[in-house]
Protein backbone atom coordinates (compact mmCIF):
# COMPACT_ATOMS: atom_id res chain seq x y z
CA UNK A 1 0.00 0.00 0.00
CA UNK A 2 2.85 2.35 0.77
CA UNK A 3 4.22 1.85 -2.72
CA UNK A 4 0.90 2.89 -4.26
CA UNK A 5 0.63 6.01 -2.08
CA UNK A 6 4.06 7.26 -3.19
CA UNK A 7 4.52 9.18 -6.42
CA UNK A 8 5.66 6.99 -9.33
CA UNK A 9 9.18 8.44 -9.47
CA UNK A 10 9.91 8.40 -5.71
CA UNK A 11 12.15 5.78 -4.13
CA UNK A 12 11.22 3.89 -1.00
CA UNK A 13 13.77 2.81 1.61
CA UNK A 14 13.45 0.17 4.32
CA UNK A 15 15.84 0.20 7.27
CA UNK A 16 16.05 -0.93 10.90
CA UNK A 17 17.32 1.26 13.72
CA UNK A 18 19.54 0.17 16.61
CA UNK A 19 16.47 -0.80 18.65
CA UNK A 20 15.20 -3.14 15.94
CA UNK A 21 12.33 -0.92 14.71
CA UNK A 22 11.72 -1.13 10.97
CA UNK A 23 11.13 2.11 9.00
CA UNK A 24 9.88 2.78 5.49
CA UNK A 25 10.81 6.24 4.20
CA UNK A 26 11.21 8.09 0.91
CA UNK A 27 14.70 9.27 1.97
CA UNK A 28 17.68 7.23 3.14
CA UNK A 29 17.97 6.94 6.92
CA UNK A 30 20.08 9.44 8.85
CA UNK A 31 23.70 8.28 8.99
CA UNK A 32 22.81 5.68 6.40
CA UNK A 33 26.28 4.16 6.42
CA UNK A 34 25.59 2.78 9.90
CA UNK A 35 22.36 0.97 8.96
CA UNK A 36 21.56 -1.71 6.45
CA UNK A 37 19.34 -0.02 3.87
CA UNK A 38 17.11 -1.75 1.33
CA UNK A 39 15.88 0.27 -1.62
CA UNK A 40 12.44 -0.96 -2.67
CA UNK A 41 11.02 -0.85 -6.17
CA UNK A 42 7.53 0.31 -7.27
CA UNK A 43 6.04 -3.05 -6.38
CA UNK A 44 7.68 -3.19 -2.96
CA UNK A 45 10.34 -5.70 -3.98
CA UNK A 46 13.91 -5.21 -2.80
CA UNK A 47 15.92 -3.65 -5.63
CA UNK A 48 19.19 -2.77 -3.94
CA UNK A 49 20.62 -3.40 -0.48
CA UNK A 50 23.42 -1.53 1.28
CA UNK A 51 25.28 -3.26 4.16
CA UNK A 52 25.40 -1.87 7.65
CA UNK A 53 28.76 -1.09 9.24
CA UNK A 54 28.56 -4.28 11.33
CA UNK A 55 27.66 -6.40 8.29
CA UNK A 56 30.48 -4.88 6.27
CA UNK A 57 32.99 -5.49 9.06
CA UNK A 58 31.81 -9.08 9.48
CA UNK A 59 32.03 -9.70 5.71
CA UNK A 60 35.51 -8.15 5.50
CA UNK A 61 36.71 -10.18 8.52
CA UNK A 62 35.41 -13.37 6.91
CA UNK A 63 37.07 -12.47 3.60
CA UNK A 64 40.37 -11.87 5.42
CA UNK A 65 40.05 -15.19 7.27
CA UNK A 66 39.40 -17.03 3.99
CA UNK A 67 42.29 -15.23 2.27
CA UNK A 68 44.65 -16.15 5.14
CA UNK A 69 43.57 -19.80 4.98
CA UNK A 70 44.19 -19.78 1.23
CA UNK A 71 47.62 -18.17 1.72
CA UNK A 72 48.55 -20.84 4.29
CA UNK A 73 47.32 -23.65 2.05
CA UNK A 74 49.20 -22.22 -0.95
CA UNK A 75 52.39 -21.89 1.11
CA UNK A 76 52.07 -25.49 2.32
CA UNK A 77 51.51 -26.70 -1.25
CA UNK A 78 54.62 -24.79 -2.38
CA UNK A 79 56.69 -26.35 0.43
CA UNK A 80 55.35 -29.81 -0.40
CA UNK A 81 56.30 -29.42 -4.08
CA UNK A 82 59.78 -28.24 -3.09
CA UNK A 83 60.20 -31.14 -0.67
CA UNK A 84 59.13 -33.74 -3.25
CA UNK A 85 61.26 -32.06 -5.90
CA UNK A 86 64.36 -32.01 -3.69
CA UNK A 87 64.37 -35.54 -2.27
CA UNK A 88 63.56 -38.92 -3.79
CA UNK A 89 63.78 -40.95 -0.59
CA UNK A 90 64.18 -40.66 3.17
CA UNK A 91 67.92 -41.47 3.09
CA UNK A 92 68.56 -38.30 1.08
CA UNK A 93 66.86 -36.25 3.79
CA UNK A 94 69.06 -37.89 6.43
CA UNK A 95 72.16 -37.17 4.36
CA UNK A 96 71.18 -33.51 3.91
CA UNK A 97 70.51 -33.26 7.67
CA UNK A 98 73.91 -34.71 8.47
CA UNK A 99 75.64 -32.25 6.13
CA UNK A 100 73.79 -29.33 7.71
CA UNK A 101 74.67 -30.55 11.20
CA UNK A 102 78.34 -30.99 10.30
CA UNK A 103 78.77 -27.26 9.73
CA UNK A 104 77.54 -26.47 13.24
CA UNK A 105 79.53 -29.31 14.80
CA UNK A 106 82.72 -27.97 13.23
CA UNK A 107 81.94 -24.46 14.44
CA UNK A 108 81.45 -25.79 17.99
CA UNK A 109 84.64 -27.83 17.83
CA UNK A 110 86.68 -24.87 16.55
CA UNK A 111 85.25 -22.51 19.16
CA UNK A 112 85.84 -25.06 21.93
CA UNK A 113 89.48 -25.52 20.85
CA UNK A 114 90.02 -21.78 20.81
CA UNK A 115 88.21 -21.41 24.16
CA UNK A 116 90.62 -23.93 25.70
CA UNK A 117 93.57 -21.88 24.42
CA UNK A 118 92.04 -18.63 25.69
CA UNK A 119 91.39 -20.23 29.09
CA UNK A 120 95.06 -21.23 29.39
CA UNK A 121 96.14 -17.73 28.40
CA UNK A 122 93.70 -16.19 30.88
CA UNK A 123 95.19 -18.31 33.66
CA UNK A 124 98.69 -17.15 32.71
CA UNK A 125 97.62 -13.49 32.75
CA UNK A 126 95.81 -13.98 36.07
CA UNK A 127 98.94 -15.58 37.57
CA UNK A 128 101.00 -12.55 36.47
CA UNK A 129 98.40 -10.19 37.95
CA UNK A 130 98.38 -12.07 41.26
CA UNK A 131 102.18 -12.04 41.38
CA UNK A 132 102.23 -8.28 40.85
CA UNK A 133 99.49 -7.74 43.42
CA UNK A 134 101.33 -9.89 45.98
CA UNK A 135 104.25 -7.45 45.68
CA UNK A 136 101.87 -4.51 46.31
CA UNK A 137 102.57 -3.06 42.88
CA UNK A 138 99.96 -1.60 40.52
CA UNK A 139 98.82 -3.73 37.59
CA UNK A 140 100.28 -2.36 34.34
CA UNK A 141 97.65 -1.14 31.84
CA UNK A 142 98.79 -3.57 29.12
CA UNK A 143 98.23 -6.50 31.53
CA UNK A 144 94.79 -5.18 32.51
CA UNK A 145 93.95 -4.83 28.80
CA UNK A 146 95.16 -8.37 28.15
CA UNK A 147 93.03 -9.68 31.00
CA UNK A 148 89.93 -7.82 29.69
CA UNK A 149 90.56 -9.01 26.12
CA UNK A 150 90.88 -12.66 27.09
CA UNK A 151 87.72 -12.42 29.21
CA UNK A 152 85.77 -10.88 26.31
CA UNK A 153 87.11 -13.43 23.83
CA UNK A 154 86.10 -16.28 26.16
CA UNK A 155 82.57 -14.83 26.45
CA UNK A 156 82.31 -14.46 22.66
CA UNK A 157 83.46 -18.04 22.12
CA UNK A 158 80.92 -19.32 24.65
CA UNK A 159 78.19 -17.46 22.74
CA UNK A 160 79.34 -19.02 19.47
CA UNK A 161 79.18 -22.46 21.05
CA UNK A 162 75.72 -21.81 22.48
CA UNK A 163 74.33 -20.43 19.19
CA UNK A 164 75.61 -23.43 17.28
CA UNK A 165 74.25 -25.88 19.87
CA UNK A 166 70.83 -24.24 19.50
CA UNK A 167 71.22 -24.41 15.71
CA UNK A 168 71.90 -28.16 15.97
CA UNK A 169 68.57 -28.63 17.75
CA UNK A 170 66.78 -26.43 15.22
CA UNK A 171 68.31 -28.19 12.19
CA UNK A 172 67.42 -31.62 13.58
CA UNK A 173 63.83 -30.51 14.23
CA UNK A 174 63.48 -29.01 10.74
CA UNK A 175 64.79 -32.10 8.98
CA UNK A 176 62.70 -34.39 11.20
CA UNK A 177 59.59 -32.39 10.24
CA UNK A 178 60.59 -32.49 6.56
CA UNK A 179 61.13 -36.25 6.75
CA UNK A 180 57.77 -36.82 8.45
CA UNK A 181 56.00 -34.68 5.83
CA UNK A 182 57.88 -36.47 3.02
CA UNK A 183 56.73 -39.84 4.36
CA UNK A 184 53.17 -38.53 4.64
CA UNK A 185 53.21 -37.19 1.08
CA UNK A 186 54.80 -40.28 -0.48
CA UNK A 187 52.39 -42.66 1.25
CA UNK A 188 49.45 -40.71 -0.26
CA UNK A 189 50.71 -41.52 -3.77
Amino acid sequence: MLALAMPAHAKLYKWTDANGRVYYTDTPPPQSSRHAVTELGKTGQAMKRTESVEERRAREAEEQRIAEQKRIADEQARKDRALLGTYTNEAEIDLARDRALEHHKLAIKGAQTRLNQVTVKAREVLDKVQTIQSRDRPIPPFLQNQMNATKKEAEDLKKIILVNQEALVSVRARYDADKARFIELTKKK
